[in-house]
């Protein structure tokens, strides 16, 4: 009969295959398994610690005076004057507030509009390997093929592979995301590299989309820098941030893109039919607190060394093998002197043996052959979380 539903499943043809094949993560797997067995989680990078109260109070205050309507389409002119003023005091960085500056719902719909913004289907783009697990999926809703170029293992560290990078570039490359302080490794890439980097993305005439959201986390003296300040790069680069990482809102999403203006009005032509606009209270905070960030970052930056130190050197006592964090909120870890060659049935059986959940570094690899031994522990927890899970694990060696 016209217009009845089947009641024998969904109807309709189902989900198209952009989707099709995504479901659950195991970031969502391990999250549930900290949740039922009550194991410390240092699975996701969800930070335990404090924001700026006065950060926080001018939001509330932004609130309660009414601003809770749709914010400009481009941010408010105070936050996009703000994030100017800081990539210019910070780098040198020129950006002209009007037109070089999008203000976006978190660093992850600035990723994706940007992909959406300049890959067509069939296009590829690439990004170094492993990789943030959103690069992949923001690619194959653009229709394009994410390609990675692997980052080698240098020790108790991670290096640029440049042979690896020139073979990674096809006639169908478009983008490439460079992730810089990088999750999940920790790695800062150095002058050298970012010099090999750029001269790929000239040669090929590549647009460079950036995702910068720790450039504040970079301890021991290492120092960001983003590529948009090399020369010749920044009339290709699309330099992305946020404010989560760095004052421990990461629930608040509010991110911003800053480049030339043809490439900034192409990612915002996607990004006002995504969310159009967000965040009205938490802008306007933002917009005053950033002038002061590098007082907090300091600060914030001592806090989350010393909780990196206290977990890498449990990890070392626990008898697992830590790599060098230079930045983030990540350690990754060899696994295999407790037995194993797999980091997933490492994280599975973890909770139960030792109390403490992680993440397998092969949800990150795009490629195959990629280190199974790997895990990913974070440190953005509270001291305590991470002196009870270091002592859980010593204590199941």
């Amino acid at each position: 009969m016209a217009g009845t539903r089947s009641t024998a499943g969904t109807a309709g043809r189902g989900a198209a295959a952009r989707v099709r094949d995504m479901g659950t993560s195991i970031f969502t797997e391990m999250t549930d398994l900290a949740r039922r067995t009550g194991a410390v989680n240092l699975g996701q990078g969800v930070p335990e610690l404090d924001s700026p109260p006065a950060l926080l109070k001018d939001a509330a205050d932004a609130l309660l005076a009414g601003s809770n309507q749709y914010p400009p389409a481009l941010g408010f002119p105070s936050l996009r004057e703000a994030v100017a003023a800081h990539q210019l005091r910070r780098y040198g960085l020129d950006y002209r507030p009007q037109g070089e500056v999008l203000i976006t719902t978190g660093a992850t719909e600035a990723l994706a509009s940007a992909l959406l913004a300049f890959c067509d289907p069939g296009d590829e783009i690439i990004a170094f390997d492993p990789c943030y697990d959103a690069y992949a999926a923001d690619a194959r809703l653009a229709g394009a093929r994410l390609v990675g170029a692997p980052l080698v293992l240098d020790g108790d560290g991670f290096a640029l592979d440049a042979d690896a990078l020139r073979a990674a570039v096809s006639p169908r490359t478009r983008v490439l995301i460079l992730n810089t302080p990088h999750n999940p490794t920790g790695k800062v890439f150095t002058a050298d590299e970012l010099a090999v980097i750029a001269e790929v993305c000239q040669e090929h005439d590549l647009t460079v989309v950036t995702d910068e959201v720790y450039e504040h986390l970079a301890y021991d003296g290492t120092r960001h820098v983003p590529i948009a300040s090399l020369p010749g790069m920044r009339e290709r680069t699309l330099t992305i941030s946020s404010a989560g990482k760095t004052f421990n809102v990461t629930g608040w999403k509010i991110g911003w893109i800053c480049g030339p203006a043809p490439l900034v009005a192409a990612v915002g032509a996607a990004k006002q039919f995504l969310t159009y606009a967000s965040g009205t209270p938490y802008q306007e905070a933002l917009a005053r607190m950033l002038g002061s960030v590098e007082e907090w970052a300091g600060e914030l930056r001592t806090t989350l060394r010393n909780h990196r130190d206290l977990l890498t050197d449990g990890l070392a006592r626990a008898g697992l093998r830590p790599f060098r964090a230079e930045a983030g909120y990540f350690v990754q870890a060899d696994v295999r002197p407790w037995g194993y060659a797999d980091g997933v049935e490492f994280c599975r059986e973890l909770p139960e043996r030792a109390g403490v959940v992680a993440i397998p570094t092969s949800a990150f690899y795009l490629e195959a052959g990629a280190p199974a031994w790997l895990v990913r522990f974070s440190f953005c927890k509270r001291e305590e979380s991470i002196r009870t899970a270091v002592d859980q694990l010593v204590r199941a060696t």
